[in-house]
């Protein structure tokens, strides 16, 4: 009896034993795949892994540059320096302009790259609003969108009408002042069925109906307000074709088009995943695609090209399954399979190693495209990279091949951290390019309101003293990105040198979406519906 309970008692010892090591083996298999290292980001899809502390703080920094931007009535003082501004615009036509962005470092709000902002911010959210919300950051982003769609629901008071633009940027320009002491007037301009402006109108249509999905959940009857919007817009910019900037010259300067295509195609593709609406589906992939899409010609993501971006949102289809009301068979179709061969040749130009990768790069390893705003092009490309990578691991297909060889998603994972690690002081200059991040960032911001002290009382032209002051901005510009260094990877800080030190609101929604991507160990596009 003894003997027997002895062994008993050994043996569930054993058994105890061996279940504890299998726990613990378990255990470190499961943080294994939550914590994968940098450098293989081959995670597995799931809910948001182990929060990056760096891509966590610089989202915390990046998002901040929208309310610095906010025109109207601001009801929060999250930017203490900041106050209300813009009060009467769109008043002489009866409208409330009184919203929006202005666009960069002075007072102009440019529907163009404002929509465009909009549509990338509501895109990173939609993808990405799971990880912003683990670090906090999904309301901000949301309420930001928000004030955007509700300016352009304003700026569309009929159909065949689209307020594209308040100020003047020749008056606006020959002014130094802060926003909240604006003198200057403020007219608005506006496209229409005799002044088209099929870009503009088309890039507000993706907006709304990206931005429909972001707050269908949310606020059901705010998303059907956006979505009725995006309709008749898109509508009208097919119906009445044209350059908004043939229409507005001034535009022009600031913000040419360069061609309205693409924009038809964004929208539609928009459409499409807001909407279901097969029509939407045809409209990109048959004879508009043929005629706007360019098939097999890899370009760069910008506010004045949304191809990549489309082509992206097209292999979203074919990889995720979002094609709601097509048979399986439809999903291979030629014009969707054209994109998706576009989007990888995207891909493909991206990735270092890659037989077809672009050679265009600084010593510093950041993708090159333009001396003006050079982050511009490579943060939205490394967001769109983010965003195909997690398209590839979400769907279970994990490589693609380039010209031959073969890459996984964790390889363009891997370039897009390379290109967010750049900005946030990863590079020869040791500085990070976005303002209010880490220990050395841009102190002379080409940016009205920071340049200014908020108790400073100027007017147009008497606070030209401030642009030209050698004395460091007394504002802090939180979350600006700035254009950014010259091709031999230098950077000369000075208020004067717009083409570097002066930040976008489109540069910074690319941004917050490239960081909302890399947040976490562990990351899963959602389901649009």
């Amino acid at each position: 009896m003894g003997k027997k309970g002895g062994c008993g008692f050994v043996g569930w010892l054993m058994v105890l034993v061996i279940l504890a090591l299998l726990g613990v083996g378990i255990f470190l298999v499961v943080r294994h795949k939550m914590n994968k290292s940098d450098d293989d980001g081959d995670s597995i899809p799931g809910p948001p892994g182990a929060i990056q502390k760096k891509y966590s703080d610089a989202l915390n920094v990046a998002v901040q540059f929208f309310d610095v931007q906010k025109a109207g009535k601001l009801n929060e003082d999250k930017i203490t320096w900041r106050g209300d501004s813009a009060l009467e615009d769109g008043s002489t036509v009866k409208l409330d302009l009184s919203k929006g962005m202005y666009d960069a470092g002075d007072h102009m709000k440019f529907g163009f790259p404002m929509a465009f902002t909009a549509t990338v911010l509501s895109w990173s959210i939609l993808e990405y609003g799971d990880q912003m919300e683990a670090v906090n950051q999904l309301g901000t982003a949301q309420d930001s969108l928000k004030w955007i769609t509700d300016f352009l629901i304003h700026a569309h008071p009929s159909d065949n009408v689209l307020y594209v633009q308040v100020g003047d940027p020749v008056s606006d320009h020959k002014c130094w002042d802060r926003p909240e002491d604006m003198t200057e007037k403020r007219p608005v301009f506006q496209v229409n069925a005799s002044s088209p402006g099929s870009d503009v109108a088309a890039e507000a249509a993706a907006a709304l109906a990206s931005a429909s999905l972001v707050f269908k959940k949310k606020d059901s009857d705010y998303s059907s307000t956006l979505l009725k919007h995006a309709k008749q817009l898109f509508s009208f910019a097919d119906k009445y074709r044209g350059s908004y900037c043939d229409s507005i010259p001034g535009s022009a300067t600031y913000y040419n088009s360069t061609g309205y295509g693409d924009e038809l195609l964004w929208a539609a593709s928009w459409l499409y995943h807001a909407t279901g609406d097969r029509s939407y589906l045809q409209y990109v992939t048959g004879s508009n695609g043929n005629d706007f899409a360019d098939f097999g010609n890899p370009s760069w993501f910008s506010w004045d090209n949304k191809l990549p971006g489309i082509q992206v949102l097209m292999v979203a289809m074919v990889l995720l399954a979002r094609l709601t009301f097509l048979g399986e068979k439809d999903t291979s179709n030629s014009g969707l399979q054209q994109y998706r061969e576009t989007a990888e040749a995207v891909m493909c130009g991206l990735i270092p190693d890659s037989p077809t990768a672009t050679s265009s790069r600084t010593d510093g390893g950041l993708v090159w495209v333009s001396d003006w705003n050079a982050l511009q092009q490579p943060v939205a490309a490394a967001f769109l990279a983010s965003v195909y990578s997690d398209y590839l691991l979400t769907s279970g297909k994990r490589q693609f091949s380039c010209s031959g060889s073969t890459f996984k998603s964790s390889d363009l994972k891997k370039f897009a951290r390379s290109q967010a690690d750049y900005v946030l002081g990863d590079n020869p200059m040791k500085l990070s390019y976005l303002v209010g991040y880490g220990d050395k960032y841009p102190q002379f911001v080409h940016h009205r309101g920071a340049s200014i002290p908020a108790d400073a009382s100027t007017g147009c032209s008497d606070g030209w003293k401030w642009l030209s002051s050698t004395d460091p901005n007394p504002n802090v510009a939180m979350g600006a990105l700035v254009g950014g260094p010259f091709k031999n990877d230098s950077y000369v800080d000075d208020r004067n040198n717009t083409m570097q030190t002066e930040p976008s609101t489109y540069n910074s929604a690319a941004m917050v979406g490239l960081l909302s991507g890399l947040v976490a160990t562990s990351s899963v596009v959602q389901s649009f519906n």
